[in-house]
């Protein structure tokens, strides 16, 4: 059957006539078109940008990189957004009608897509990652049985590699999704796909393939710029042209911008690689230090380590996960010890987990030598 982006999107969304400025058809010449401050900025130190002037709406220059990255066939496929979260809500607005239409989210997962349906009054249905040992792949059937029974269903998230289960989904699961008749959009957040070491990594070339299907990126995680909130979606042109027609007219920054720029040229991809390469190292280093740990209270290493993170369990002196000792474990580092770890024990299927972030080698000594004392102490 073939996507009808007319059944997804909200009918008073198609209707909108998008927010236009002269700086969409002219940007060069004595540009006295948008009451800015023709004198310059207030800063005391001087910027290479135009600060006073706003900035590009769309950024074509910074999609053509991507483009060539993230193997895409057209810029028209790339949107930009302040962070991965502005197009997460974006998805959910132009689709979802308040108090009518739902989300399907895949639980333990990334927990602003809950929060932001909440935000817009739209219903969350929960189909629960497949948990047994650690394993965290999609329960096709379940899915299935979700979205024929609550066709408002209008978005389904599958977050891969997960948050925080660190597992990248199987490419054949989400094909089965995309090929299944389903006419809602798919959205597959890859916010750490940089860190995927095997074959189900990025499927962002499937775009010109499955019509409904949009990829969610970011620079935050492998790119290491969390710091300028830019986050990506490549999806079919005339769903990016309704964001485009949505979005705040200049919503990423001329500083942002120029710094994606700058990131996304051949030195940067190189540091990005070279950096990348040294995450995965001290990764597998990690795994290995933790999987050997001298002292009793550390369980599995859930998940198939896929990202920048490791979930492990915290053990109770029966040698059992145990919400209560990972939260003292957790406060202790935090309070005491001056490690900060993420807490995850109250996520379905992480039952007595923290979350670790690899760090560098020497923050990752250094928590091993914390974690330690932790661990004696509670």
């Amino acid at each position: 059957m073939p996507f009808n982006i007319e059944k997804v999107i909200r009918p008073n969304i198609l209707a909108l006539a998008p927010y236009r400025c002269a700086r969409d058809d002219y940007s060069k010449g004595v540009l006295l078109d948008a009451n800015e401050n023709a004198f310059g900025s207030a800063l005391p130190i001087k910027y290479k940008e135009e600060l006073n002037r706003y900035p590009d709406p769309y950024h074509p220059k910074i999609k053509e990189r991507i483009v060539k990255l993230r193997n895409v066939s057209l810029i028209r496929q790339v949107f930009l957004g302040v962070g991965s979260d502005e197009v997460i809500d974006l998805l959910i607005r132009v689709t979802c009608t308040p108090g009518k239409d739902k989300i399907l989210t895949t639980p333990p997962t990334y927990g602003m897509y809950s929060v932001s349906a909440q935000v817009n009054d739209v219903g969350v249905v929960h189909s629960n990652l497949n948990i047994e040992n650690g394993l965290y792949q999609l329960r096709l059937d379940d899915i299935t049985a979700s979205l024929k029974n609550n066709p408002e269903i209008k978005v389904v998230f599958l977050c891969s590699p997960g948050n925080p289960t660190g597992t990248a989904l199987s490419h054949d699961s989400i094909r089965e999704i995309l090929k299944s008749g389903y006419e809602g959009i798919v959205v597959v957040d890859e916010a750490y796909v940089d860190f995927v070491d095997h074959e189900n990594g990025t499927v962002s070339s499937w775009i010109d393939t499955y019509p409904n299907l949009v990829v969610i990126q970011t620079l935050s995680k492998s790119f290491g710029l969390a710091g300028i909130r830019l986050g990506i979606a490549l999806g079919n042109p005339d769903l990016i042209q309704i964001l485009n027609n949505t979005k705040a007219p200049y919503n990423i920054g001329t500083p942002a911008a120029s710094i994606a720029y700058e990131a996304l040229s051949d030195v940067g991809l190189a540091t990005m690689n070279t950096h990348r390469s040294y995450l995965i190292r001290q990764r597998s280093m990690l795994v290995q230090r933790l999987l050997a740990f001298p002292l009793q209270g550390l369980g599995r290493i859930l998940g198939a380590n896929d990202a920048n993170f490791i979930l492990v369990e915290i053990l109770d002196k029966n040698n059992k996960p145990c919400n209560v000792r990972a939260g003292k474990v957790y406060s202790r580092l935090a309070d005491c010890l001056g490690v900060v770890i993420r807490l995850r024990c109250k996520e379905y299927g992480c039952f007595g987990c923290v979350r670790i972030t690899v760090g560098t080698e020497q923050d990752n000594e250094y928590l091993l030598d914390q974690l330690e004392i932790a661990l004696k102490s509670v």
